[in-house]
């Protein structure tokens, strides 16, 4: 019964996908009390307040568990509340927990909205460009505000969006919702300083073992959709392969190689990473084009989810 009501048959969670995705079209950004209640917010609030800078490893496992833990359960609880009471009950209760797992279209408007921004000024793409990268682009010149744009398109398409449906599709609504919150705890927690380097350790690991298998698999969807941005599967093919290991993150360097040889630009972080070097610089146009392939991937993904999710009922 516990077991069925977390993941029960394929069309139920099949239609609470589908009602997931209209939910995140129609109403793509959390605020005021939703966004204060939504888990990303919170696990990432509890996330820095138990997480104390210079702290041991073993904090940042008892961290990541509780913080686990406490999401996950409340959100346990009310699917199985539902599935007792009817399946259209629980359908509901799985598309809002899924709801709060992955984002696609707030994405998408952040960096449509960075294009737009260069027609007003650098300054004006910078500041939508900054919600969405770590790295400080106020410092940083056209092209390589544009990469970092292009960059965070196609990581994010993993972290937010590939990745909890994979997830979703193995596990359930707990799984998509384990995933989204492991990657907030690697975004709160996990950077290499000197307050973060222990504390932080497994929350970062923890995020590349979640992230490893849905980094490939959209890479490859990236590559055979490279056409749809007038680009070419084989040139993709062979940017990937020679750069997919470029950047420190296992993980990050797959789709981002993928989308530079797609795209035929030169992807960059200053400092860190040069992907498809010989390649021209990107340009403001070229980020409707990435949102393009973003959202060819996200329709052939969630395409072939629905179909398996259908074959399994």
């Amino acid at each position: 019964m516990v077991f069925e009501a977390l993941r029960p048959s394929g069309h139920l969670l099949a239609l609470a996908l589908i009602l997931a995705l209209l939910l995140d079209v129609i109403y793509p950004e959390h605020r005021g009390l939703l966004l204060r209640i939504h888990p990303v917010h919170t696990s990432y609030f509890m996330a820095l307040r138990l997480g104390k800078p210079y702290s041991s490893k073993l904090r940042g496992v008892l961290v990541w568990l509780l913080v686990m833990a406490s999401h996950l359960t409340p959100f346990a609880l009310m699917l199985i509340v539902a599935y007792t009471l009817h399946p259209v009950a629980w359908v509901l209760v799985a598309a809002v927990v899924l709801k709060h797992s992955f984002s696609l279209r707030l994405l998408l408007d952040i960096c449509y909205r960075a294009y737009r921004g260069f027609s007003k000024g650098l300054d004006e793409a910078r500041s939508w460009v900054q919600l969405i990268v770590r790295r400080n682009v106020w410092e940083l010149d056209q092209p390589r505000v544009v990469s970092a744009a292009l960059e965070s398109l196609a990581e994010s398409l993993v972290d937010g969006f590939t990745s909890p449906l994979l997830y979703y599709l193995a596990l359930g609504p707990l799984g998509a919702l384990a995933q989204r919150v492991a990657n907030t705890l690697d975004g709160a927690l996990g950077y290499k300083t000197p307050e973060f380097r222990d504390v932080g350790w497994f929350s970062a690991r923890m995020d590349t073992v979640f992230n490893y298998i849905p980094a490939r698999v959209t890479a490859t969807l990236i590559i055979a959709l490279a056409p749809v941005t007038g680009g070419d599967v084989r040139e993709a093919f062979r940017v990937w392969r020679r750069y997919n290991g470029a950047t420190e993150s296992l993980n990050a360097g797959h789709p981002i190689s993928a989308m530079a040889g797609a795209l035929k630009v030169r992807l960059e972080k200053p400092g860190y990473y040069v992907v498809n070097e010989d390649a021209r610089d990107p340009r403001p146009e070229d980020i409707p084009r990435g949102m393009r392939l973003a959202v060819a991937v996200a329709v052939t993904y969630t395409t072939m989810l629905i179909s398996v999710l259908m074959m399994m009922s």
